[in-house]
Parts: C-alpha cells; sequence; structure tokens
C-alpha cells in the first residue's frame, strides 16, 4: 500500500491556475471554472542530467591511434591461434563453452603451459577442482612450466587478489560459474552473480592489458549458460564441440572481435591429452581395397575449412510394421527428404518397407546441404547393393523437386578432395574452375546423378532367365 502511494505521489500532477482544481490528466478547460487554457502541469518529477567530466584520454585522430597494442599474441596451440584469428590479443576476455567432459579443462591447461615464458606468466585458476587434481592432469599431458601459476578459488575478491601478486599476461578461470562474489547476495552461477564476476574479471583484464580465457557452462539445450550479457560483454565467444565416444573435437568461433568467426580449430583427444589437426580428413574415411554398396563421399565446410567425410547407409528388409529410420551424425529430417525424392523422383521403390541407417564416419555432423547428394547416392547404392564408382565424391543440394543445387565454395571442395587423390566427382552445373586431372560430372537432377549407379546384376539375372524362357 505504502509503495502504490509512494508512486501515486511521483506521477505529474495538473492544476488551475485560475481556482486551483486539481486534476491526473491535462485538460484544456477548467470543468471547475470553465476558464480556457489555464491547468498547467506541477510537481513533475525533477529531471536529472548528467554534468560533463573529465575525460580518461583525449580524442585522437583515427590514424594517430597505435594499433600495436592489439597485436595478437600466438597462444601455442595453432588450431586455437586459428580460430583466434592470429592468437590472443592484449586486454581481450574469451568465453570457451562446452558440454561436460568434451576436454575444455584439458585444453586450456595445454594452453596455459605453452602460453607462459619469462616474459609472460600464466595464472590458472580452477574453481572446480582441486590443485592437486589439476596438477595430475598436467603431468598426464605433459603442461607443466615454471611460469605457470596454479591456484584453487571460488571467491571473486581472492581471485584478484592472486591477479596483484602474480600479475600474469594470461588469465585462465574454469570455470565463471563457480566463482562468486561476497558482495552479491545469489548462490554461485546465479545471474547476478556471473554478472559481477564477468564485469569484475572484464575491468581487470583491460585495466592491465591482461588476457583472459573463461570457461562457461551449457544448458541442456546446448546453450551458454547464464544471462545473455555475458556472450555480449565478453570480446570472443568460442564453441567447443564434440561428441564424447569420438576423437574429434571441434572449436568454433561464435563471436569474435578480433577476426572472422568463419573458421574452425580441428583437435584430437587422446589419453595423452589434446593435439591440434592440421589435416584432419584422414578421421572421416574409410580406406578400403574395394568399393563397398551404401557408401559415399562428400566434402563438407566447417568455416573455411573443407574436410572430406564419409557417409554410409544401410538397409534391410523390415521384421515390424513401421520400419525403422536411425541416423547419426546425420539430420534425421534430411534423410527422410532424400528417401521421399529417391522414391518420388528416382522410382527407387525398394525404400519404403525395409528398415534404413544411415551415419557418418569419424563422429563429424554433416548439417548443411552440399551433402544431401551423398546421402541419397549412399541410399540408392545402398537399396540396389551395388558400390558406387571408386573414388567418387559428390557435392550438391537436392530439391524437393529432384534438382541438383549449387552450393558454395565449391572450387575449394574439390580442390581438396583433388588433394587426397580423388579423381571423379559429381557436381551441381557450373562448378568453376577445376583442378587439372580431375573428372567432374555436372548433374542436373537426380536421374542424371543416379546413372553413376552401375545396373545391379541381382536385378538383372532374372531378366535374362526370362528372355531365354
Amino acid at each position: 500500500m505504502a509503495a502504490r502511494t509512494k508512486s501515486t505521489k511521483d506521477r505529474p500532477s495538473y492544476r488551475c491556475t485560475e481556482c486551483g482544481w486539481q486534476t491526473a490528466k491535462w485538460l484544456g478547460r477548467c470543468p471547475e471554472c470553465q476558464a480556457w487554457g489555464t491547468v498547467e502541469e506541477y510537481g513533475a518529477p525533477a529531471v536529472r542530467t548528467t554534468a560533463p567530466g573529465r575525460v580518461t584520454s583525449s580524442a585522437l585522430p583515427i590514424g594517430q591511434v597505435d594499433g600495436r597494442q592489439a597485436t595478437a599474441r600466438s597462444t601455442g596451440v595453432d588450431e586455437l591461434d586459428r580460430v583466434l584469428g592470429g592468437g590472443l590479443v592484449p586486454g581481450a576476455v574469451v568465453l570457451l563453452a562446452g558440454e561436460p567432459g568434451v576436454g575444455k579443462s584439458t585444453l586450456l591447461l595445454d594452453v596455459a603451459a605453452k602460453a607462459a615464458s619469462d616474459d609472460h606468466r600464466t595464472l590458472y585458476v580452477t574453481g572446480e577442482e582441486s590443485a592437486s587434481q589439476v596438477r595430475l592432469r598436467a603431468d598426464r599431458i605433459n603442461a607443466l612450466s615454471d611460469h605457470l601459476y596454479l591456484a584453487a578459488e571460488t571467491d571473486l575478491s581472492a581471485v584478484l587478489g592472486h591477479l596483484d601478486a602474480v600479475k600474469p599476461s594470461l588469465l585462465i578461470l574454469d570455470s565463471v560459474q563457480t566463482i562468486a562474489s561476497p558482495e552479491i547476495d545469489g548462490a554461485p552461477g546465479g545471474m547476478a552473480q556471473v554478472r559481477e564476476v564477468a564485469g569484475a574479471l572484464i575491468r581487470a583484464s583491460k585495466e592491465r592489458g591482461m588476457s583472459t580465457l573463461l570457461v562457461g557452462h551449457v544448458t541442456k539445450d546446448g546453450a551458454i549458460a547464464g544471462p545473455r550479457l555475458l556472450e555480449h560483454l565478453v570480446d570472443v565467444v568460442l564453441s567447443f564441440e564434440g561428441d564424447r565416444h569420438a576423437r574429434l573435437r571441434l572449436v568454433r568461433g561464435v563471436k569474435n572481435r578480433y577476426g572472422a568467426t568463419d573458421e574452425v580449430g580441428c583437435f584430437e583427444l587422446h589419453d595423452e591429452g589434446i593435439t591440434g589437426l592440421a589435416d584432419p580428413s584422414g578421421l572421416f574415411l574409410t580406406r578400403r581395397a574395394e568399393a563397398v554398396p551404401g557408401t559415399c563421399l562428400t566434402v563438407t565446410l566447417e568455416g573455411r575449412r573443407p574436410l572430406v567425410a564419409e557417409v554410409q547407409a544401410l538397409t534391410v528388409d523390415s521384421q515390424i510394421p513401421s520400419p525403422r529410420r536411425t541416423t547419426s551424425g546425420l539430420e534425421t529430417s534430411r534423410v527422410s527428404m532424400m528417401l521421399a525424392v529417391l522414391e518420388q523422383r528416382g522410382r527407387i521403390t525398394a525404400l519404403g518397407k525395409r528398415d534404413i541407417y544411415s551415419a557418418t564416419v569419424g563422429g563429424v555432423k554433416l548439417s548443411e546441404p552440399a551433402a544431401d547428394l551423398a546421402v541419397a547416392l549412399a541410399l540408392a547404392s545402398a537399396a540396389s547393393d551395388t558400390p558406387l564408382p571408386k573414388n567418387l565424391v559428390a557435392i550438391g543440394e537436392v530439391g524437393l523437386a529432384g534438382e541438383v543445387r549449387r552450393v558454395t565454395g565449391v572450387q575449394r571442395r574439390l580442390a581438396e578432395a583433388h588433394r587426397l587423390g580423388f579423381a571423379h566427382a559429381l557436381v551441381p552445373s557450373d562448378p568453376g574452375k577445376v583442378p587439372a586431372g580431375m573428372k567432374v560430372t555436372e548433374v542436373a537432377d537426380m536421374g542424371d546423378a543416379l546413372r553413376v549407379l552401375p545396373r545391379s546384376r541381382r536385378r538383372e539375372a532374372p531378366r535374362e532367365a526370362e528372355d531365354r524362357r
């Protein structure tokens, strides 16, 4: 009740200057004394203005601003430097988010050891583990350095105290959701706590010229936990992706104020730690002496990096009224679309009543439409039990009308396939410059694409028997 009265008093009122009659809204004529133009506003809240203050530094023409202060310094990990745009910029704050167990702490501990030197100290603050646990991991991955300092803290004031004592050039905080400020109410990881901790560390980084790497948790939907403001405050947002049962890990740039956001770093997680993969295409291929039905190769773009990946399909007779549709590494909706296109446009009717399994090799996830043609050919090859020609790569998006559409980066995809020794490619019309020595077949629709599939001997045998009769 008191709050309602207070808000009422703060509202502006209107009063007649002739008779003193008051009202809550303006009127052109006073209903009490019938005078015109005498109702005026009074009691309005005072308007607060900010007076000009002292500037921290004078404004300069942009050509006179020293850009050397924003020069990136290498982290010692080439694949991470690729995503960051050359390395870590002094004063930059980077947020690395990923699912539990994907390898965030392992990667950053390796970065902490390689970035430490005589002139640049590194401070690693862990809020989730003890210092001895981090030391054991450092022994396992050989991430020991005399200039790498380790502290286990969950209090923001203690973290700031370590900054004054160590004076690091690089701060790694694992993780931002475990640190709390005693001046802010709420449990660690809450919106108020995350906002306060991130704001304090960002101010410290800018004032000291210190690079900061923050580890962030994700929700079950894959989004970064905490307030959305956290992503706006930091300079760089990186997403650490990968299947826990596969070796491949991808670091993808989501936001980057110092470089491009279409770069992807590839890593391999193993018992001795995590290492960068300058050429990861070999992880997604299966080397065979002979071609196998139901397999097809494609070239996907992860950022600006082309990767050759293998799509596999298997069809078997269904034992239940509703056939199974199982996918791994592929979008179920796009596989269902390819099945419909093959049945309606490709005249392949053997897929409707069979169990269909489709997957990728090496744990790579293919979500871009450029893999549609490879998925369709793998399904058609599995349905006819006929292998595709060896060293064949299929690139293109397939529409519901059966047409094969153009995709971006066809020349880069063909160059990567040619580098790995593939001699034949199916591409949409007008692919551009073709690598020398590579056979490129342009296809306009699924009918043209299915002509590369040899006719099944199993289907030809009954026809020959009927002709002899």
